[in-house]
């Protein structure tokens, strides 16, 4: 029996169009197949999502998509992904996301992406799961979020140990290190 390589659940936008959104995505893609890795990614075919997925075919990665039934034309579904998978709903979505995944890494995105990591985050946290959670912060995306979550810490709403459950890093090499198993 064959195993199923190193899987990286990539959380990103699925409608930007932003340069060096689109150039960190490929960036991030290519990493994932030069490190022998398999991306687990929302199964659209548009955007940051799209450039992940072709990008990390491009450098030799297997890559599953999982969509919705709702989002299959809307996120132009990744019919080049060696597995598709289509969900009646976006609460199976993630479910099949977070089981297929060894790693989570979250990059710019908007409410979507927010949700996924934070709902990734809490169940790591809640001890559901002990897989690595890192948010690769271009141009200081998250910064206001962060520091944000940072007051919420100091008025008590948010313990040390939860804000410490997540990698953030704005250097590449940093979140692979922080994904990578073997260090």
């Amino acid at each position: 029996m064959v195993s199923e390589p190193y899987s990286v659940c990539v959380y990103c936008s699925a409608s930007v169009d932003d340069p060096a959104a689109l150039e960190l995505s490929r960036l991030v893609g290519a990493e994932i197949g030069r490190r022998g890795w398999q991306l687990v990614s929302g199964g659209g075919h548009v955007s940051m999502m799209g450039a992940v997925a072709t990008a990390a075919r491009a450098a030799g990665a297997k890559t599953v998509g999982v969509i919705p039934k709702k989002l299959v034309h809307r996120e132009m579904a990744d019919v080049e992904s060696d597995e598709l998978i289509v969900t009646d709903s976006m609460r199976e979505r993630k479910q099949i996301m977070d089981e297929r995944a060894d790693a989570f890494l979250t990059l710019p995105g908007g409410l979507g992406t927010l949700e996924e990591l934070f709902e990734t985050w809490t169940g790591g946290y809640l001890g559901m799961h002990d897989k690595p959670v890192v948010v690769l912060d271009l141009d200081g995306h998250y910064r206001g979020l962060f520091a944000w979550l940072e007051q919420l810490r100091e008025r008590g709403f948010a313990g040390r140990a939860a804000l410490e459950r997540v990698v953030l890093t704005d250097d590449l090499a940093a979140a692979f290190d922080a994904l990578d198993p073997g260090l």
